[in-house]
């Protein structure tokens, strides 16, 4: 009896483990083929002999590339507040990802940042849900930051930012931040982007004044005197930033208390708090303009989603080169540099077409 019922419980748990993966691990994550799924690395924080980032010090001149460490929110923003602003040296592009999960496109990027390693960082803030890892060839490999869940439109949104940029800002090589999600693709090379972004004068966060009810309208007057109405500014959250930037965003305590306590729907911490505080501290650092495309011409509350039918050498070179805007001072028909929103579906002929519009590595 006793051998039969251990039977029954064991066939009844790998149907259930089966079926929990099923519906639990999305299809579309991105691995690379014929390499196992190892599960998420962690820090540890129980055997003596292993090092661990419990009290974090800087203990040269390049600051912290190791992104495994058990800070507090509180202990990193302390931390990255003191980091240098200005780092004479090798210049590097960190890339932050903020997702949801998975980064279906991953393999598009894998051939984007293929042979320019020591010049780019990785940092991806997901579901702490999410506990799977590419294999240890991937650029994405361990490049996952200590995340917390994120709601769109929230104050959570802005803290997964402001986590990613800290954690981003530990390392001193990073000059340049991009913030990026599942759904954008890069639209050059990556030294063409590289170039554009290190060489660059200034920021690219745009903001702007809208007087409308999803501008003007969704200001609280219990803001002011701290937020007065004419500081109030709107704009992409998609944005790239130089390290000066970088460093007084995490250092604002200020701008932020004041949004997380009235900034109430219908007003979104991620279309008004970084484009109002930036406007109010250091609004000489920044372009006015974003380098991520977005098609919101369909007038929703979402911008438009690419499929594989629409991905068309000529519709990708209308993104790229069909735009006019300045850059250090002078006219330039290159304006963006990435573009959002793309499915999944887009992996199979971004990689036929990118690597001869784009001239990937082969």
């Amino acid at each position: 009896m006793c051998v039969v019922m251990s039977m029954t419980v064991f066939v009844l748990g790998t149907f259930v483990v089966d079926h929990y993966k099923m519906i639990v691990v999305p299809h579309d994550l991105y691995f690379p083929s014929v390499t196992a799924v190892t599960l998420c690395h962690k820090c540890s924080t129980s055997s003596p002999s292993t090092p661990t980032h419990l009290t974090v010090e800087f203990t040269d001149s390049i600051g912290i590339v190791d992104i495994c460490h058990a800070m507090s929110d509180n202990e990193l923003m302390e931390k990255a507040t003191r980091v240098p602003r200005f780092v004479e040296g090798q210049s590097k592009v960190a890339f932050m990802f903020l997702t949801r999960g998975s980064l279906p496109l991953g393999p598009f990027w894998e051939r984007f940042f293929k042979g320019h390693e020591g010049l780019f960082s990785i940092y991806i803030h997901t579901s702490p849900d999410f506990n799977y890892e590419p294999p240890n060839s991937s650029v994405f490999y361990k490049r996952r930051i200590p995340s917390k869940h994120v709601q769109w439109g929230k104050s959570t949104m802005i803290d997964a930012e402001r986590r990613l940029l800290a954690n981003a800002l530990l390392d001193f090589s990073n000059q340049r931040f991009i913030l990026l999600s599942e759904t954008c693709i890069p639209l050059f090379n990556f030294t063409t982007i590289y170039n554009y972004l290190i060489h660059a004068n200034q920021s690219f966060l745009s903001l702007f004044d809208d007087p409308t009810k999803i501008g003007r309208g969704r200001y609280n007057k219990r803001m002011g005197p701290t937020i007065k109405l004419q500081d109030w500014r709107k704009g992409s959250q998609w944005l790239e930033i130089n390290r000066e930037l970088a460093v007084e965003i995490i250092s604002d305590k200020l701008y932020y208390n004041v949004f997380q306590n009235h900034c109430l729907l219908p007003c979104y911490m991620d279309e008004h708090y970084l484009p109002t505080l930036v406007n109010k501290v250091r609004l000489d650092l920044t372009t006015n303009r974003t380098i991520t495309w977005t098609d919101w011409s369909g007038h929703k509350s979402h911008p438009e989603t690419f499929r594989k039918i629409n991905i068309t050498e000529t519709f990708l070179n209308r993104v790229r080169y069909e735009s006019n805007c300045t850059y250090n001072g002078g006219n330039s028909s290159i304006c963006f540099l990435f573009a959002r929103k793309f499915h999944p579906s887009c992996l199979e002929p971004l990689l036929m077409i990118g690597p001869r519009l784009f001239g990937f590595s082969p």
